[in-house]
């Protein structure tokens, strides 16, 4: 029986916080699967995309560009806004993470998604003396109950097609999955600014082709929090 800081013991800890994003990762997954089919995809050209991209909320956003004819460079352009938070989520791992063999610092950063990051750096704020190993393994762990499924709820959500319709709105779930992320991260006046000002610009710019107000909404968001964070460390207000 594994002690209670072992990596194995760290693993299934992983694995059993990660177990109640199934509920969500599930349908998500299997709507994607037939979204993609009814825009023309083959089955093994949206297993690829899920496989190579694995960031629900990019793929629906790619996919519906691509399906209104949008250019290339607009698709790959909003695809990358949407998953530009993964930078973001790498640099916050790396100082917990940083040290392990770069083939596993590989595996990590593909198999970063919101739910597993969230997780894990979570984990590392409340521990962050723990040994590198059991690190990497709670991370493993989480990825346990969410990545296979993603592929699986994919490959279920080809096979079912019509079976499920896309009229469902599903999609709801992608916005009550990243309030539920993002709120217990919003701890700093500059994280609610950051927010705040990505949203208000999102929405006015609703109106915008191609979903480029995700664009305009995540730059201005971003700039407004560095800014805010630059005046509360000049007046020595920053935590």
């Amino acid at each position: 029986m594994p002690s209670a800081n072992s990596p194995r013991a760290a693993f299934w800890r992983g694995a059993r916080d990660a177990a109640p994003f199934t509920i969500v990762v599930v349908p998500f997954g299997a709507l994607f699967g037939v979204v993609g089919t009814e825009a023309g995809l083959d089955l093994w050209q949206v297993m690829g995309f899920s496989f190579l991209v694995i960031a629900g909320a990019s793929q629906f956003a790619a996919l519906q560009l691509m399906t209104e004819n949008a250019p290339a460079f607009v698709a790959v352009a909003s695809a990358l806004a949407v998953n530009l938070r993964m930078a973001m989520y790498s640099a916050s791992l790396a100082p917990h993470l940083g040290a392990a063999p770069i083939w596993k610092r590989a595996l990590i950063a593909y198999l970063t998604v919101d739910q597993t990051y969230a997780l894990a750096v979570q984990r590392y704020e409340d521990e962050p003396t723990a040994p590198l190993a059991e690190k990497i393994a709670f991370f493993f762990g989480a990825c346990l109950p969410i990545v296979p499924l993603w592929y699986l709820a994919s490959l279920g959500g080809i096979l079912a097609g019509s079976a499920i319709p896309s009229d469902w709105g599903l999609d709801f779930i992608v916005p009550i999955t990243f309030l539920a992320l993002v709120a217990p991260g919003l701890r700093t006046m500059a994280h609610v600014a950051a927010a705040l000002a990505a949203v208000i610009l999102a929405l006015l710019a609703a109106g915008l082709p191609w979903n480029l107000g995700l664009l305009v909404g995540g730059l201005g968001g971003m700039i407004v929090g560095a800014e805010v964070e630059r005046r509360m460390t000049r007046a020595g207000t920053f935590q």
